[in-house]
């Protein structure tokens, strides 16, 4: 130690405080995530709408295509809407405790997979009536937007699925249950879009 160090000693600091972040790191990321996929299906909407658009005059579904189950799919479409309302009552009860999320939370799976179901059920059903991705530009814009839903809305189911099984096993955090929510209700709030765009 020289001299100019002893006559002048450096005081002891305390650690930085560590602030809490305004959002959770990985509901940050889905939530970039998300901007992407908006992006993606407003390409997708915008181009059904023009292309039905160039047709007005004529036949829409063109003629020999089936029309979709509009009244059928609308009811399914309950169960997912109600699947995102029981989610977060999933998420306020996990804050009150975690425990406490189980049966939301596996019900908002429930019922997120019969909407998928459904809706695959629904495919075979217009497979089987001859609406293909081929036949038409009509079919070829139903099978991408829905179908893209689609794979979101099963990936969503699996990231629900995973947090069920962290909950299970007393390890899932709030930060996680906030971001495969997040996921969820993008999958949620965007299929009223896609139905008005495409069924009606």
């Amino acid at each position: 130690m020289n001299a100019a160090s002893a006559a002048y000693p450096i005081a002891e600091r305390s650690a930085p405080m560590r602030r809490e972040p305004l959002i959770a790191s990985g509901v940050l990321g889905m939530l970039i995530f998300i901007f992407t996929e908006v992006m993606f299906f407003a390409g997708l909407i915008s181009a059904h709408a023009i292309v039905r658009s160039q047709v007005a005059g004529q036949l829409w579904p063109p003629y020999g295509q089936p029309r979709l189950p509009v009244e059928q799919t609308a009811i399914n479409s309950l169960a997912l809407l109600v699947s995102g309302v029981v989610l977060a009552f999933a998420w306020f009860a996990y804050k009150r405790e975690p425990a406490a999320a189980r049966i939301p939370l596996l019900l908002s799976i429930l019922l997120g997979a019969v909407f998928v179901g459904f809706q695959g059920m629904e495919w075979m059903a217009m497979l089987a009536e001859g609406l293909t991705i081929q036949s038409s530009t009509y079919g070829g814009f139903f099978y991408l937007i829905i179908g893209a839903h689609a794979i979101h809305a099963v990936g969503a189911l699996a990231a629900l699925a995973w947090a069920f099984y962290k909950l299970e096993h007393t390890e899932l955090t709030a930060s996680q249950l906030s971001t495969v929510s997040t996921f969820w209700y993008f999958v949620v709030l965007v299929w009223p879009i896609l139905y008005v765009k495409v069924y009606l």
